[in-house]
């Protein structure tokens, strides 16, 4: 979106995680928390993003090189939101635009949720924008105080919260839209006057209230949104949350998920109409499976898969950085990992491809149409010609290729005879 700035707040210890590993890169659905946001700002367009750290700050900058090109600006002292927001001001000195300001260890919020916001704030010409929720136990989460006329008055914390104010159900998200210049100006007047004598961000809202600004809200589609991640039960909730958002998505594209209390499907999986999911399944992310697949039960299929339509990944099989052709079937108790399989392939139960030599992983090629007998193993690097077979318990050597239509037996395997 044009003349839109992101701020990504990710200097928070996280000391209830009672981890070595900053906040921001816990792992929710296999992606670091951080990277939710970095992708909502992706896929809202804003071209040019600041994220504040502070507690491990220089592993945060190690994963944020492989990835989306951000400007990192450091909290040397964890004083607070304010604080933190602060740090970012010299990248703005120029910025005439617009900030949406938002948390590194927030993966619940949306896309649509902040699109909508985005939105709202340009066509109502507020000053601040705030995404909020209404939830029915708002314990924990900061509460929007409003006036006589409905209007925005204050933000105030669970903890500074009276009686009163503890009943509101309307909670902030913790997603704001701002003017940029105007934003920086009211961070001037924030003081630490609460219980934690920290400078809260929520403070600036009553400074451009008492100033006559516009401040608007807009509604997230879900209360859910609000939830920060603090500590390892909290990782649970948002795990579990976003594992529905998964399968509800799923499910809504034609893919039947038998049991979804036991099946785990992370972020970014693709799956093709008329494929069924059995119990105790887990896909992980980036995973992309074609239609009419049947995948399961006790099946787990890791990065790096691409089976194609009509594959069948049965019982007790671990699938890793392999394709599997159209067709193909590998049922039972099997490991497949740095393979390719072809079309109409018949993998027996307890094969293995051998694909690490202790100092790299090999490939494995499986021709169309070739039939891998029951408990073969499969030393890589190799290849299997079309139409080729191994005999039962068979060891197929590296570097020993199979001929198409060969038949190989034994150990080591040699050629039988050939069809």
């Amino acid at each position: 979106m044009k003349n839109i700035a992101g701020i990504i707040l990710a200097a928070g210890e996280g000391t209830r995680m009672k981890s070595a590993l900053p906040k921001v890169l816990q792992k929710v659905s296999g992606k670091p928390m951080l990277e939710y946001m970095l992708g909502l700002l992706q896929q809202l367009e804003v071209k040019r993003c600041v994220v504040v750290l502070g507690h491990q700050a220089q592993m945060v900058k190690e994963f944020l090189k492989g990835g989306t090109k951000v400007k990192t600006v450091r909290q040397k002292k964890l004083l607070g939101s304010a604080d933190a927001l602060w740090q970012a001001k010299s990248s703005f000195v120029n910025f005439k635009g617009h900030l949406l300001v938002v948390y590194g260890d927030t993966p619940l919020v949306s896309y649509p949720s902040l699109k909508k916001l985005l939105q709202w704030h340009r066509s109502s010409g507020a000053t601040c924008s705030i995404l909020t929720a209404i939830s029915k136990n708002p314990t924990g989460f900061g509460r929007i105080v409003r006036g006589e006329d409905n209007r925005v008055d204050r933000i105030v914390e669970e903890q500074d919260a009276d009686t009163y104010e503890k009943a509101i159900g309307e909670i902030n998200v913790n997603a704001y839209c701002f003017k940029a210049r105007e934003l920086f100006s009211a961070l001037k007047e924030v003081k630490p006057n609460n219980t934690k004598q920290e400078y809260y961000l929520t403070d600036i809202i009553e400074i451009l209230i008492k100033r006559k600004a516009k401040v608007e809200t807009i509604l997230a589609q879900d209360e859910n949104e609000a939830f920060g991640v603090n500590s390892r039960r909290d990782l649970i909730r948002a795990n579990a949350i976003i594992n529905r958002r998964n399968i509800e998505e799923l499910i809504s594209s034609g893919v039947t998920v038998i049991d979804p209390a036991t099946t785990y499907i992370y972020t970014d999986v693709k799956i093709g109409r008329d494929s069924v999911i059995h119990p105790h399944t887990i896909i992980e992310g980036g995973v992309k499976i074609g239609r009419e697949c049947q995948i399961g039960p006790f099946a787990r299929l890791r990065s790096g898969c691409v089976l194609e339509d009509e594959v069948e990944i049965g019982n007790f099989v671990e699938v890793v950085r392999s394709k599997v052709g159209l067709g193909s079937k590998i049922k039972h108790h099997s490991y497949i990992g740095d393979a390719t399989v072809g079309k109409a392939v018949n993998i027996g139960a307890g094969t293995i491809t051998a694909n690490y030599d202790g100092q790299k992983k090999n490939r494995t090629i499986i021709g169309d149409g070739a039939f891998i007998g029951v408990g073969t193993i499969l030393i890589a690097p190799l290849k299997i010609g079309k139409r080729a077979v191994t005999g039962a318990g068979s060891v197929v050597t590296k570097d020993k290729n199979v001929p198409a239509g060969a038949t190989v037996v034994g150990v080591p395997a040699k050629i039988l005879k050939k069809r």
